[in-house]
């Protein structure tokens, strides 16, 4: 028996051992193991390939093994290994890489709509995979790190790959994408620094408290909500948070590409993170994820590393607000359909924007707020308690002014959001403060006894939750940061409750 090692999504990747046994009996070419239509009719392709190399069928019956045999598999990307596996059949052991390739009938070897997909999952998965591709896609398939490359264009060359070491070597591909050239290092780690300041917080004329919870939003990955009158700038305050976010690793860059794949989007790599902003009439499928069988990627999950941004929060449809709290608290996502079962990360930064009335103007001290009380109270109700107490900071805007003047730009926000990230990974933290778990917080959110003593008549005064408690620690934790505090100091805690004010209800 030989194998070669292939790869499938379903409810995440899975390695495919792909196994061929020749035995006694009538001769023909089966292959089980849960094999989709497009995995069977490749035996007819496979069969026309090798006869167009003048290869002589044995008289033997062929089975093709695809394991795991219980996980259901599709893709014509089956069609070089098992190809390969009958070609090979009296070689010596085969050097077990992964081999990726559909084969047209000539014996040309081609590339498939989800291969480069299928690539970035893998090397999120398996470090340092050596693998077998269309020459089609082999320039782009090597820009991905932790791969090595080789490409071929038709089968007779993958059979001489297998037979020749120094033809094998030729066919090494090499190039690299232009953001994995100037890394950051950082407490022994690779980073990709974001240099696209496209929209800059200079824009944003006064709101000082906005940019203020902006830094520590994005310092932090903390989840904020901006409310104020039309025009104030809630919206260009988050869509500029992307901007400033802490630089990102190889694995969240490479995950990054993988998820937006999915989304049968462009699969470039990029320094910047995510930024999803779905409409407030998007349906929850769309932004949750679903389908009627087969489970599909979604907003949340699309955002995860970067920011979802609501605009127009209350104005979506009061079931989508609700069925945030999970992606919220557990940083995943699950989807269960009837042929599959996903989960996906959903470590973002969550930021909405929200009028404080229908008419926008109860909050002027120069217009008249034209709505009922019962109005306002309809409007805001949209928001229940569980779900605002997801909220790390909550931002009231100031309504704007002819002195209002431009302060510090997003390149400035994000060298101090990068100094507080190098801070807080020197002190051995894995998890950026917003996403940190309660082991995490007890590890790495330590006050001094003045500050534990305000957290603790706030949470009397004030009657925070359990949940409230942790995100006011983990956002002291940021701004504590951000002044380069090894404990929590007073002012620290002070400022982080000053975010908890509830302004939305």
């Amino acid at each position: 028996m030989k194998s070669l090692n292939c790869a499938a999504y379903s409810d995440g990747l899975h390695i495919i051992d792909v196994e061929s046994v020749f035995s006694r009996g009538l001769p023909g070419f089966n292959i089980v193991g849960l094999a989709g239509t497009s995995i069977k009719e490749s035996t007819e392709r496979v069969r026309a390939a090798l006869l167009a190399l003048n290869f002589n069928f044995p008289a033997q019956k062929i089975v093709i093994n695809l394991s795991p045999s219980d996980l259901a598999k599709n893709g014509s990307h089956f069609d070089l290994a098992i190809a390969l596996l009958i070609a090979l059949q009296k070689a010596p052991n085969l050097e077990k890489i992964f081999v990726f390739g559909e084969l047209g009938l000539d014996g040309s070897v081609k590339s498939t709509a989800n291969l480069f997909s299928l690539l970035l999952f893998l090397s999120t998965k398996v470090d340092h995979a050596k693998v077998l591709v269309p020459s089609e896609i082999a320039i782009r398939a090597s820009a991905i790190p932790k791969l090595e490359i080789y490409a071929v264009s038709t089968l007779e060359e993958a059979i001489k790959f297998y037979q020749d070491s120094e033809f094998a070597k030729s066919k090494l591909v090499k190039s690299k994408d232009e953001i994995f050239e100037n890394l950051l290092e950082i407490n022994g780690e690779q980073y990709i620094p974001n240099q696209n300041f496209e929209l800059d917080f200079i824009d944003v004329l006064g709101q000082e408290r906005a940019k203020r919870a902006s830094l520590i939003a994005a310092t932090g990955m903390h989840n904020i909500i901006y409310e104020g009158s039309p025009g104030c700038g809630k919206s260009m305050c988050a869509k500029r948070l992307v901007y400033i976010l802490p630089p990102q690793n190889l694995s969240e860059v490479l995950n990054s590409a993988a998820y937006r794949s999915l989304n049968l989007q462009d699969s470039h790599f990029s320094a910047l993170r995510p930024f999803r902003s779905p409409h407030h009439t998007s349906t929850k499928s769309s932004i949750f994820g679903g389908g009627s069988s087969v489970a599909r990627i979604g907003e949340v999950a699309l955002a995860n590393g970067g920011v979802l941004f609501m605009d127009e929060f209350v104005h979506f449809d009061k079931n989508i607000i609700e069925s945030l709290r999970e992606p919220l608290e557990d940083h995943k996502i699950h989807i269960a359909r009837v042929n599959s079962k996903l989960t996906y990360e959903t470590k973002f930064l969550f930021a909405a924007a929200l009028n404080p009335c229908p008419c926008g103007k109860l909050l002027s001290k120069e217009l008249s707020c034209t709505c009922s009380q019962n109005e306002i109270n309809r409007y805001k109700s949209k928001l229940s308690e569980p779900i605002l107490d997801r909220i790390d900071l909550y931002v009231q805007m100031d309504e704007i002014s002819p002195n209002d003047k431009a302060s510090l730009s997003s390149k400035e926000l994000s060298a101090r959001v990068l100094d507080a990230f190098k801070f807080a990974k020197n002190r051995g933290q894995k998890q950026i403060n917003g996403k940190l778990s309660d082991a995490d917080i007890l590890n790495f959110c330590n006050t001094s006894k003045e500050a534990k003593n305000i957290l603790d008549t706030a949470t009397m005064q004030l009657h925070l939750s359990q949940r409230a408690i942790k995100k006011t620690l983990k956002v002291s934790r940021t701004i504590a940061d951000l002044a380069r505090h090894e404990t929590i100091q007073k002012p620290d805690i002070l400022e982080a409750i000053s975010y908890r004010t509830r302004i939305c209800t």
